[in-house]
């Protein structure tokens, strides 16, 4: 095995995983999925009652009626104001129905608004959170329901109250609370004043008239969410709800959490503590994608009160975020970003990354540190490799000498050559080595470009605006003078054209492979790879350009110090 195939061959392993593993290790080793249960949710006298969502009928799904602002106009409201989060809960069925992340922009232009999250009912993209109560012989609160609030804003450490009362006496009340993040928390309490006992039992349910509209890649995870009998599920999808009909997937699990993700966004439910809750992922009949949860029933005698809380996270999948909601007690919260398998080696290339880009602020700046990083970490391991392939062009002309001489005999030319090895004390393989050993950084940090919300909209320099996005930038339409944007593989940008000059340089250096067959690989392998790259982040392809400009000035470096030192051994011997 010569140096040139060792790097081929590492390339293609590359690329492999790359492209395929997470596909292999959803066929071959599935993630656990929490164990469904065909027991449907029970009303409070215990016959079979539909899921939890049902309670409360979501809108439906034929073409929105009201402009946004209309929908969100007609109905009396409590304003949300946080550092993180803008927008108000309407007191009309107390839906969370109208959110804005604050720190994320929609778009990338200079007067971009902040990306909606939530959006209200019979607008178009309806998405909300609500929270009730089901029961029987008890009049209950509903989608058109008035509540009255407490204060006019929810904020941190300013809760507010939302309360109603029924014509018997039974007294509902949603304590609201947020923090300078993207958690609420939803106190449910109910007292009742009747004469007589009453059973309920309380939920929670997410709404959502329309699919996402990022795509569920095998990179990444989008569409129904949870983490229930302590295992993630990113085996549901919009397909399988559409496909499971009303019941939709049913689970029971003692606490755990829920919701939607998208590819940077998530809603999600978690009911506080490990109570029992029944919890299903479903289409509804009015078409939407819902999921919901209900606590088991409780019987309220006279003069009895109940509360129970749940968490509801609405916002950006942050890192820094998830982790801090953790320690408060949400059960595996982050989660919710799809890591895959690479998981306990990504956690700790993302943080290096961070705290780079905090020092650095810029994170093309924090990706060129971590090649450094890299780099310097496995000088060792590079230099053993040099001096190996300084040997290999040393023995360049001796194995050129085996091929002639053995050409109609490959057995005893392997036999051969092993030999030379040996008696030269070279191992062949060890130019593979560096370049394995690249492939889970290359790999943990093409992840983290696709996954991680705090790469999206860095800007690097010049035309790079997004790290986390393909090169904008292509000779292809003459740079955007000709009126057409190249599709996929055909949109060669700036920077997978640099990677694959920077690649096709680093291959030059090497000993050419004396294989034809070989060398006409080696010379289209930088071409491929060019076109191949040019759909993935820039980011990706900055960290491989930097990479490659750093291997040739290594290997120019230690080819000229392995060179030195065989030609001054080789003076010493003739003197």
């Amino acid at each position: 095995m010569n140096d040139s195939k060792n790097m081929i061959l590492a390339v293609v392993l590359s690329a492999l995983v790359l492209i395929g593993w997470t596909t292999l290790s959803e066929r071959f080793f599935p993630q656990p999925k929490p164990a469904a249960t065909q027991t449907a949710p029970k009303a409070a006298n215990g016959q079979p009652a539909p899921a939890a969502a049902a309670a409360t009928a979501p809108a439906p799904t034929a073409a929105p009626a009201l402009t946004a602002a209309q929908a969100l106009n007609g109905v009396p409201r409590l304003r949300i104001a946080t550092p993180s989060l803008e927008g108000s809960i309407s007191l009309k069925g107390a839906r969370f129905d109208d959110l804005r992340l604050v720190r994320h922009a929609g778009t990338q232009t200079r007067d971009a608004s902040a990306t909606r999250l939530l959006s209200p009912a019979g607008a178009p993209g309806a998405y909300f959170a609500s929270f009730g109560w089901l029961g029987q012989g008890v009049q209950l609160p509903d989608a058109n329901t008035v509540w009255q609030a407490s204060a006019p804003v929810v904020s941190p450490n300013k809760p507010v109250t939302l309360s109603w009362t029924n014509p018997t006496g039974q007294r509902f009340e949603l304590l609201v609370s947020v923090d300078d993040g993207y958690l609420f928390t939803v106190a449910q309490k109910v007292a009742n004043g009747g004469s007589g006992p009453v059973a309920l039992r309380p939920y929670g349910l997410i709404s959502r008239a329309e699919k996402s509209a990022d795509p569920d890649a095998w990179t990444h995870h989008v569409g129904p969410m949870s983490f229930l009998n302590g295992a993630a599920n990113y085996g549901i999808n919009y397909k399988t709800l559409d496909e499971a009909g009303a019941n939709g997937e049913q689970f029971s699990s003692n606490g755990g959490w829920l919701g939607f993700t998208d590819k940077y966004w998530l809603t999600a439910l978690a009911p506080v503590g490990d109570t029992q809750i029944n919890a299903t992922l479903r289409k509804a009949p009015t078409g939407a994608y819902q999921a919901d949860y209900a606590l088991s029933p409780t019987v309220l005698a006279p003069g009895q009160a109940m509360t129970s809380q749940t968490r509801l996270f609405a916002g950006a999948k942050e890192k820094e975020w998830l982790d801090r909601y953790e320690t408060q007690g949400l059960t595996k919260i982050s989660k919710s970003i799809d890591w895959g398998w690479f998981e306990w080696f990504m956690r700790p290339i993302f943080n290096l990354l961070l705290w780079l880009f905090h020092a650095l602020g810029n994170f093309g700046l924090a990706i060129i540190a971590l090649v450094l990083i890299v780099r310097g970490i496995m000088y060792p391991i590079f230099d053993k490799q040099f001096r190996s392939m300084a040997s290999m062009r040393r023995l360049q002309p001796l194995m050129k000498e085996l091929q002639e001489r053995h050409k109609d005999d490959r057995s005893r030319l392997q036999q051969e050559t092993m030999d030379l090895y040996k008696r030269e004390k070279i191992n062949p393989a060890a130019g593979c080595l560096p370049m394995f050993l690249q492939i889970p950084v290359f790999y943990a940090l093409y992840k983290v470009l696709t996954v991680s919300v705090e790469m999206r909209h860095q800007p690097f320099v010049g035309w790079i605006k997004d790290l986390s996005a393909p090169d904008p930038l292509t000779p292809v339409n003459l740079f955007g003078l000709l009126p057409f944007d190249p599709p996929g593989m055909l949109h060669l940008g700036v920077l997978p054209i640099l990677l694959g000059f920077t690649m096709w340089l680093q291959f030059r250096l090497n000993p050419a492979p004396m294989d034809p067959v070989q060398k006409q690989i080696f010379s289209f392998m930088p071409i491929v790879m060019t076109f191949v790259m040019a759909p993935f982040a820039t980011g990706l392809q900055l960290y491989w350009i930097v990479s490659n400009i750093l291997g040739i000035a290594q290997q120019k470096y230690l080819y000229r110090k392995y060179d030195t030192e065989r030609l001054a051994a080789k003076a010493v011997v003739s003197g």
